[in-house]
């Protein structure tokens, strides 16, 4: 079985599309549970998961309510109520494509794979804005890596939106970090990042599934420079707090951080001489940001 969880705060503009795309799976409804996880919403969130739940009889579904606020507590709410060998999470503003259930089962549990990641094909709300580069898209949950079937490398790893666990990694490896992860309206992030570090420094291969794909719906105002300011600062943050401050760790993330500088610096002129002025500012201004979190200059 399929355990799918999907984590809410007060998303209810979008939820709807989400649990119809669940409802709309080509597996049959005994190879797979939906998990629902409300961390405390204040809007129609309950109401309208209460609706599709009357509605949609033979999925099996339940809803949890996770008290404590943060996105890794109420992940790590999800698989303890979960029953899959498969655990996949699922933004709520996420759609899934008909056969993800389908492709899970077949590309990823027959896979020697205890952790992966698919294709998050965006949807944008509204235009996507000049500045932002390919760079950036990973800021808004976008990732594609090509149509096969490949391992995740370097500083490449799933992204949240659509990412999937075989149940025996939370037994190996524990849960998600809730120092880290994003609680209500603070954008930290880093959670995904530090549980796949666990999964890598084990030996372990975290794999890329294309034909595991989302559609991810980003809203308007992921698109402005406030948002992405404070998402920047908030990984800066996030990556402080995930090497501990201080020691060998802490100072190794420094280094690299000198190094990712570099790179922006490259990428871009590369995009100043394609007279791509707004891309080359963002980046450097995103990057600026990250750095202020990571010195604490915030």
């Amino acid at each position: 079985m399929v355990s799918i969880i999907v984590c809410t705060y007060n998303r209810e503009k979008f939820i709807g599309h989400c649990l119809r795309s669940i409802a709309a799976q080509t597996a049959h409804s005994n190879e797979f549970e939906l998990v629902f996880v409300d961390n405390n919403s204040t809007d129609q969130t309950a109401a309208i998961f209460s609706e599709f739940k009357r509605t949609n009889p033979r999925i099996h579904c339940r809803y949890v309510l996770e008290e404590s606020q943060g996105l890794s507590y109420a992940r790590n709410r999800g698989i303890k109520e979960s029953k899959g060998e498969v655990i996949a999470f699922l933004d709520d503003d996420a759609i899934a494509g008909k056969d993800y259930v389908r492709y899970l089962i077949d590309d990823f549990l027959n896979s020697p794979c205890l952790a992966g990641g698919g294709k998050i094909i965006p949807y944008w709300e509204d235009e996507r804005p000049a500045w932002m580069g390919r760079f950036l898209l990973p800021l808004v949950s976008v990732i594609d890596l090509g149509d096969q079937q490949r391992i995740f490398r370097g500083a490449k790893y799933p992204i949240g939106a659509n990412m999937f666990f075989k149940r025996i990694v939370f037994d190996r490896f524990g849960e998600f970090n809730t120092e880290l992860g994003r609680m209500g309206r603070n954008l930290m992030g880093g959670e995904e990042k530090e549980l796949f570090n666990r999964i890598r420094k084990a030996g372990e291969e975290i794999c890329y599934f294309p034909s595991i794909s989302v559609h991810h719906i980003i809203p308007a105002e992921r698109t402005t420079t406030e948002f992405i300011k404070a998402q920047a600062i908030g990984i800066g943050v996030s990556e402080r707090t995930r090497t501990n401050y201080r020691g060998l760790a802490y100072s190794n993330r420094l280094f690299l951080e000198l190094l990712k500088w570099g790179a922006t610096g490259l990428i871009a002129m590369g995009y100043l001489v394609r007279f791509q002025r707004r891309k080359a500012m963002m980046l450097v201004q995103f990057r600026l940001w990250v750095t202020r979190g990571l010195l604490n200059k915030v």
